[in-house]
């Protein structure tokens, strides 16, 4: 039962079930075309929808099994099956004699096409968050992975008796939520968590609450299901990536168009294919199904209820199901992708219409009256302080869907097997890993600090940490040892903090720190936790300087979308190499400085969750914006130069519903006053100086020059641009999915007084240094291949000596 994390929430792979499943294909009697999300239902209520190829599975627990199929515009057949020799079924509808009415349209076209584009035409009208200024609402959701009611777990194995409990008692997760949703134009909708409770946990798991699970719009461009993007059926786009076919219409107060959408594109943009219920009168949507077959089978639902002050269909209800498909498929739930896995075809394993997941959300009161202000900077979700110990009283006054026994018993079955199992552990474990930490008790150790290596200090082993929250919510202490082989030195870092407001996640900081560091390198200090378990650069560097510094810093976030930090320190240095400054007449191999230091980081189309605990990242949104500015003292505690030094750095990507995705990096540097090399910058350049490119031959960085030879460069003012567009994996096998990225880089810069700089030669970069190149990556175990090559201005004579030949290593966790 070592496992239990993976069993517990997205089941075993393979499970025997008391239980028959039919299949079968629903198709036109007159043209034996296949007839998609058709209804099929059992006298038990177990029901499923064909696919866009008019199949279906469903189960029943005995014979005879009695069907019975509806399809709009067809006449309902229902039938009895009495043998299991039957292995499927045909089953012919009939059209009705109904015709469709005639559409008013002045754009020439199809009766779909013409459809369609009004409907995309009325969506500024038709969509809530166009047409009202401002409205609330309040929702509940339940959401969870499941065996469905009827099926049944055997096994003799009294070993696996908790697993049993699981699938034959309880859910293996559950969670419930209550919120208020308020909406302001011009603004990012803000949900407050109202109740929120998950089987097994005393305290949400909080990338849960993160989770896009499905939109709530179908007018956007882009429609969402647990963060994935697809295109929307009603997007400006839409006509581009779906073809569309009126299957007939519906009778009664609000008559509406039924509208098929299937995609033209598949292969090249992600797409979903359903129906679409449009009221006659304004072309809104009244109703939606669609669904996503693959590795997963995805089905979602949308239900609207018309309003008749505002003359508009508001949400009522909306469902996102999903079920086995063709193989295995992976769903970020807890901080760590965890499988779903794939079912057996044979007759005992899950099969046919068992829910995997379910998550379903009502709507209910809207006040579309009232004046709502939202703060532009605020979070998009917020956990009410109350939110996990709400009465049964409470949830029974906003629980909108019927609570099951199945439901109840999920909370103390699960709750046992979790503080069992120690659930809650692994799953800080997971969410510790993803930003490079492994918890024991009250220390985190960071995963970067254990092996290293670098030119200069050849192996470098070391072990470092913080405390966390189980010592102290209030204070923490952090440090690091670490030993260089080929210098002989340890070196090491040692500091503390206490928090001022946790609301702002504001910490004040003292450290000190005796290390090297790499000469020209520019840190943005809001950016000081770039976590990576592989960093391919450092293995090439060779050009350090060393240095003890006292700092204190000031961690304070503004409001979620801006992060601060300023920082104060004093250093002593000295060099590793020959290198010496000349200022005024005197020459330094050993100086002091200190510094003061503003950094800003400001991501204004991210989204962010406030927890107890500070604020988390749900949404990147780009571009992302950093910006730093430090002065240094000439005399302050004995320093030796006065300077000021400036960066801005953009950060833009562009993903695609077609799987490329293209992303801009721009960045600017500038220095001006007495400044040594130690402290001017670098384009990271990632060429090692050996003779050959064999030689050479290593790890691509993430955003260095490949072609580039380390120390070849330094400038007090430099600017860089790189262009990375990957285009959509090669779907070569299931195993084999490569990516090829196109790179290309710029550089521009200079250096002022540099016969300053003693005992080194290096040039500036005022001509402009430009290279460009391509990655293969994910050939193999995450390693994949690279090839650079370097021209313009700074060309070489030899041929070999501009080219670059690496390899990759992008490892997804």
């Amino acid at each position: 039962m070592q496992n239990k994390l993976f069993c517990l929430l997205f089941f075993t792979h393979f499970v025997l079930l008391s239980q028959i499943s039919i299949t079968g294909k629903v198709i036109d009697q007159s043209t034996n075309d296949p007839l998609p999300f058709a209804t099929v239902k059992t006298d038990d209520n177990a029901y499923a929808l064909t696919s866009s190829k008019g199949e279906f599975v469903i189960r029943c627990d005995s014979y005879p099994v009695n069907l019975t199929v509806s399809y709009v515009g067809y006449s309902t057949k229902s039938f009895s099956i009495k043998s299991e020799d039957i292995v499927k079924v045909e089953i012919l509808l009939t059209p009705k004699q109904e015709s469709l009415e005639a559409v008013t349209l002045d754009i020439p076209g199809s009766i779909a096409s013409n459809i369609i584009k009004q409907a995309i035409a009325n969506k500024q009208k038709n969509n809530p968050d166009k047409s009202l200024s401002s409205y609330n609402y309040k929702t509940y959701n339940k959401f969870k992975i499941t065996e469905d009611n009827q099926a049944r777990f055997e096994t003799p194995d009294t070993t696996k008796v908790d697993m049993e409990r699981i699938f034959n008692d309880a859910h293996s997760f559950l969670s419930e939520k209550v919120s208020f949703h308020e909406f302001n134009k011009g603004r990012d909708e803000k949900e407050t968590v109202l109740a929120s409770r998950m089987s097994g946990f005393n305290k949400p798991v909080y990338n849960v609450l993160g989770i896009k699970i499905q939109s709530n719009s179908l007018y956007e461009e882009n429609y969402v299901i647990f963060n994935n993007r697809y295109a929307s059926p009603l997007s400006n786009r839409a006509l581009r990536n779906y073809y569309y076919k009126v299957l007939d219409t519906t009778q009664g107060k609000r008559p509406a168009y039924v509208v098929l959408f299937q995609p033209r594109r598949s292969k090249r943009i992600a797409s979903l294919e359903g129906v679409l219920y449009l009221d006659m009168e304004t072309l809104a949507i009244q109703k939606a199904v669609a669904e996503l077959r693959g590795e997963l089978n995805v089905m979602v639902t949308h239900d609207f209820k018309y309003n008749e002050e505002e003359k508009l269909w508001l949400p009522l209800n909306q469902e996102v199901t999903i079920r086995p498909g063709i193989g295995k498929q992976k769903v970020a739930l807890f901080g760590g992708q965890i499988s779903v896995g794939r079912l057996s075809t044979d007759k005992k394993s899950f099969t046919g219409n068992n829910d995997f997941l379910v998550s379903k959300t009502d709507f209910f009161d809207y006040d579309t009256k009232s004046d709502i202000k939202i703060k532009r900077q605020q979070s998009a979700i917020e956990i009410a302080p109350e939110a996990t110990t709400r009465s049964e009283q409470y949830w029974n006054t906003y629980r909108t869907s019927a609570i099951t026994e199945k439901d109840l018993n999920s909370f103390p079955i699960v709750d046992s097997i979790v503080k069992a199992q120690n659930i809650e552990r692994r799953i800080d474990v997971i969410q510790s890993f993803n930003i490079g930490y492994y918890p024991v008790g009250f220390f985190d150790f960071d995963l970067t600090y254990p092996i290293k290596y670098n030119n200069f200090e050849g192996l470098r082993l070391g072990i470092g940490g913080l405390t966390n929250q189980k010592l102290s919510k209030r204070f923490r202490a952090e440090g690091y040892l670490v030993y260089g082989f080929r210098d002989g030195k340890f070196k090491f870092g040692l500091g503390g903090g206490v928090l001022l407001n946790k609301d702002s996640g504001s910490w004040l900081n003292v450290n000190y720190t005796d290390d090297l560091r790499e000469v020209g390198s520019f840190f943005y200090l809001t950016d000081r936790r770039v976590y990576s378990l592989f960093e391919p650069r450092l293995v090439n560097i060779d050009f350090y300087y060393k240095h003890r510094t006292w700092s204190t810093s000031l961690q304070h976030r503004i409001f979620p979308k801006l992060l601060s930090e300023t920082q104060l320190s004093v250093s002593n240095i000295d060099q590793t190499g020959g290198y010496t400054y000349l200022d005024d007449g005197n020459v330094f191999s050993q100086y002091k400085t200190a510094e003061s230091t503003i950094a800003l980081r400001w991501s204004p189309f991210s989204k962010f969750l406030k927890t107890p605990n500070g604020f988390k990242e749900i949404q990147d949104g780009y571009p992302k914006i950093t910006t730093q500015y430090t002065q240094g003292y000439k005399g302050l505690f004995d320093s030796d130069f006065s300077y000021s030094k400036i960066g801005i750095k953009a950060e833009y990507i562009i993903n695609r519903l077609n799987q490329s995705s293209t992303s801009l990096l721009l960045e600017a540097d500038i220095a001006s006053g007495d400044v040594p090399l130690t402290h001017l910058y670098h384009a990271y350049p990632n060429a090692p100086t050996k003779e050959t490119v064999f030689q050479r031959f290593s790890v691509a960085g993430r955003r260095s020059f490949e072609t580039m030879y380390f120390s070849e460069f330094f400038s007090d003012r430099l600017a860089t641009l790189q262009i990375r567009h990957r285009l959509r994996p090669f779907n070569i096998a299931s195993w084999l999915k490569p990516e090829m990225v196109f790179i290309t880089r710029y550089a521009i810069g200079d250096v002022s007084n540099r016969d300053k700089h003693q005992g080194v030669g290096f040039n500036s970069l005022q001509q402009g240094y430009q290279e460009s190149g391509f990655e293969i990556n994910k050939l193999f175990a995450g390693f994949g291949l690279s090839f650079a090559y370097r021209y313009g201005a700074y060309h070489l004579p030899k041929i070999e000596d501009n080219i670059a030949f690496k390899f990759t290593f992008y490892l997804k966790l």
